[in-house]
């Protein structure tokens, strides 16, 4: 693993100076916009493919898996009402799942 994520800090390291100096210069901080613009489709993107295979594991012909409905929706309600951490959101979720998941209901 050493050295998969080894030239990923060596270029934050390398970079990040350089990108800094060039923070007022349009013609490096237009494409760097457009890269960030791309990296949060992509975001979206992933975000979008794991929602719809949680909520309908066995494809849109079959039902909705509704707990895990109901966790997602209690986890957006605690991100964005109530501030939540976002760890310990996690925390909550995956114990909830993985108790659904095991009980014998």
């Amino acid at each position: 693993t050493w050295f998969t994520f080894l030239p990923s800090f060596l270029f934050i390291l390398a970079g990040g100076p350089f990108v800094e100096s060039t923070r007022n210069d349009l013609n490096f901080t237009a494409p760097l916009t457009a890269i960030t613009a791309a990296v949060v489709g992509v975001i979206l993107n992933l975000a979008l493919f794991f929602g719809y295979h949680v909520l309908w594991p066995n494809g849109f012909g079959a039902s909705i898996d509704w707990a895990s409905g109901l966790i997602m929706l209690g986890a957006v309600i605690a991100l964005f009402k109530f501030k939540c951490n976002v760890i310990h959101v996690i925390v909550a979720c995956a114990s909830m799942g993985f108790i659904l998941k095991f009980s014998v209901l």
